[in-house]
């Protein structure tokens, strides 16, 4: 029976997990069985499962012996990696973190095109990330635009999504313009609370070093020292896109997300997004990162509810 010898035995529980919790989690993505016996981690099952299993185990361990905090979904993303490519450093992965405060989460990359998109954003004025829901793509551009913030790189954070009707009147909401479109923006505020404390946001906000408002709210300004995201660009017009990154000023970060495959304009409007995509590329100072369902970071269920809407049809939508 083949197996793995780990020398620290208090780096090994916290490799296992409690009630070994990581051991079942890698024999539920494996197909192995692990026995847990002294400093000793047997396995069984087919040959290329059990080499895998005793790859993501001998990496995991070093990750947690550097001082990692292993969680379970750490465990599963790290297989999911390997299954793709052996030769991936979970190290050079997992420890690419994003500070965002003393008492909150720190945030890493979950999949290797993660890492190429956080490593994309530092070396890009503009960066386009492009894929399905549930890949990170707007949650790390908005972690890395918290970082520049809290770390003096930029002056403000400028966040905006086009207003798009996807099956709702805007017309028949209550409100003011902005109270009507205030809950198309809800999720950059949901991410904003999921990094920083409730009282940190809002007093950023009062103080105009964090912004958030629909799309054409942009109009005629110009974005100095500013980490600049769009989100759900996709449902941009031609229009509206090259007037949001004509808006970019000196020193400035623009980070735009969406998913080509889930737009929401009228029949025969082009897509602003498809449209860059197509006609941005050789320029240096632009980047694109393109995500798919295995880049997936939400439930696992997600990446299988992806699959089965793009079998449904070409494009993935009915």
């Amino acid at each position: 029976m083949p197996s793995v010898e780990f020398p620290d035995p208090y780096v090994l529980r916290q490799l296992a997990g409690d009630s070994c919790s990581h051991l079942k989690i890698i024999e539920d993505s494996v197909g192995v069985k692990c026995f847990l016996k002294g400093n000793t981690i047997e396995l069984t099952g087919e040959d290329y499962d059990v080499e895998l299993a005793g790859h993501a185990l001998k990496d995991l361990y070093n990750l947690v012996k550097g001082g990692y905090p292993l969680y379970p979904d750490d465990v599963w993303y790290a297989v999911r990696m390997l299954a793709k490519d052996r030769n991936i450093s979970l190290e050079e992965v997992f420890k690419d973190s994003i500070y965002i405060s003393s008492t909150k989460k720190v945030i890493v990359p979950k999949s290797l095109q993660q890492k190429r998109y956080i490593d994309a954003m530092r070396a890009k004025d503009i960066l386009f990330g492009i894929g399905p829901a549930g890949t990170g793509k707007t949650y790390l551009a908005l972690a890395m635009g918290v970082t520049y913030l809290l770390k003096k790189k930029v002056e403000r954070i400028i966040l905006t999504r086009p207003a798009v009707e996807a099956g709702e009147k805007l017309g028949f909401l209550p409100g003011d313009l902005l109270e009507k479109v205030n809950p198309y923006l809800r999720p950059l505020y949901d991410a904003l609370y999921d990094m920083l404390e409730h009282d940190h946001v809002l007093r950023l906000i009062s103080r105009d070093q964090i912004e958030v408002a629909p799309l054409a709210f942009m109009r005629g300004r110009t974005l100095n020292e500013a980490a600049i995201i769009c989100d759900e660009a996709q449902n941009t017009t031609s229009e509206q896109m090259k007037m949001f990154l004509t808006r970019m000023g000196f020193n400035s970060k623009t980070v735009v997300t969406g998913d080509v495959t889930q737009v929401d304009l009228p029949s025969g409007v082009r897509s602003g997004l498809i449209e860059a995509s197509q006609i941005l590329t050789g320029i240096d100072e632009i980047g694109f990162t393109y995500f798919s369902e295995d880049d997936v970071v939400r439930h696992k269920v997600v990446a299988k509810i992806i699959k089965a809407y793009e079998r449904c049809s070409p494009n993935g939508r009915h």
